[in-house]
């Protein structure tokens, strides 16, 4: 499949389908794409478009070249009393969730700044390709709060507890190369970094799509449970692939030495 959108229906995003992969763009640039309570809607709404297209990775990034998203809107969050904030945390925790949790893999292309909830979206994705230029960090201490979209929750499991402290606790930020090294990033791009990411979207769509599907779910699942209980979780979703008409056809297509042809069944 090759399409573009051309009726966009958000106001704080755009999507593009192409080649199977969708490429969600946070698009507020005046804003530095910063995550208003708009955009946690949008993007609850985009992972439904998506859901039912046959897209088979995700791509999220942010539109210019300064940020992919540089926090969440404090001028919204500025007036918040504890009940409404208590509201905010609790709607961006759960789409951040569903994208943890979304059927499909993600990958957060990240271009600029990626702060506060910028970083905690990016840490969600399963995959975070960093620009040269990519700059994370959690500094909502410096604001009189803490993380309220799973930062540091997600830090701690990428970098590990004694880290995540430093980085959340000073707000100090991280750059691509560091991020990189330490974990958060799977990797630094140097050059084309929207192109890099669609290179390995494809690259992951090439292959069997319940099989991938299931690939996340263990990992994601394993690492909250003890090596005995992973290990038969993954034996448990190692066994449903052999009820796939996928399994039979990349069997045969390796037996044969040719391409396979997924069908996603």
């Amino acid at each position: 499949m090759s399409s573009n959108r051309t009726d966009n229906l958000y106001s704080c995003l755009t999507v593009s389908f192409s080649e199977r992969v969708a490429t969600v763009t946070l698009n507020r640039p005046k804003a530095l794409n910063a995550i208003n309570a708009s955009m946690i809607r949008e993007l609850s709404d985009v992972l439904d478009e998506i859901a039912d297209r046959d897209a088979l990775a995700v791509i999220i990034t942010g539109a210019g070249p300064k940020a992919f998203a540089a926090g969440a809107d404090i001028a919204e969050m500025s007036a918040m009393n504890p009940q409404e904030a208590t509201s905010f945390a609790e709607k961006g925790q759960g789409v951040f969730s569903r994208i943890e949790s979304f059927p499909r893999p993600v990958i957060a292309a990240v271009n600029g700044y990626a702060l506060g909830g910028g970083c905690e979206l990016a840490m969600a994705c399963d995959i975070i390709l960093a620009g040269k230029k990519a700059v994370f960090g959690q500094p909502e201490v410096k604001l009189g709060v803490i993380p309220g979209f799973g930062g540091s929750q997600r830090m701690s499991r990428l970098v590990g507890r004694q880290r995540a402290r430093e980085i959340c606790f000073t707000g100090r930020t991280v750059g691509a190369e560091e991020a990189a090294r330490i974990g958060l990033a799977a990797r630094m791009v140097e050059t084309d970094l929207l192109s890099q990411a669609q290179q390995l979207a494809l690259q992951i769509a090439s292959n069997g799509p319940r099989a991938v599907s299931l690939c996340k779910r263990a990992i994601n699942t394993g690492a909250d449970l003890d090596m005995s209980s992973a290990l038969a979780h993954e034996a448990q979703l190692f066994a449903l692939c052999f009820a796939s008409s996928d399994q039979k056809e990349g069997m045969a297509a390796f037996l044969d030495k040719r391409p396979p042809n997924f069908s996603g069944q």
